[in-house]
């Protein structure tokens, strides 16, 4: 399954304009940004995934073009997709970063999987 490059580079951007380095991570069919080890956002085909503070999460569905994300039937709180309506512009994408990075400091890696 493809993502969206072009989204793509303009995460990288961001995150470049930012001073904030991060690592990229094939994950779910998509591309993932891991900061500090952690993730933080991703690019899933042609929308960008956040992991955000679940303390904003009801407020941020209220926003254009942000949905919860759901995977196997059930919704993981803290974690949105936002289509192209949602960050049709640099500001809007800068936006959604932004509470992705604010929210790292607080977020819990996962668990690292032991060499048995």
């Amino acid at each position: 399954m493809a993502f969206d490059e072009f989204l793509a580079d303009r995460i990288r951007k961001v995150f470049q304009s930012k001073n904030t380095p991060v690592k990229e991570k094939a994950m779910f069919g998509g591309l993932c940004f891991m900061l500090k080890d952690k993730m933080c956002v991703g690019v899933v085909k042609d929308e960008l995934m956040a992991r955000i503070d679940p303390e904003i999460y009801e407020d941020a569905l209220t926003q254009k073009g942000c949905r919860e994300m759901n995977f196997n039937g059930r919704p993981m709180k803290g974690y949105v997709f936002i289509d192209e309506s949602g960050m049709s512009d640099s500001h809007a994408l800068t936006k959604w970063l932004q509470l992705a990075i604010d929210f790292n400091p607080k977020a819990k890696a996962s668990k690292k999987k032991s060499a048995s």
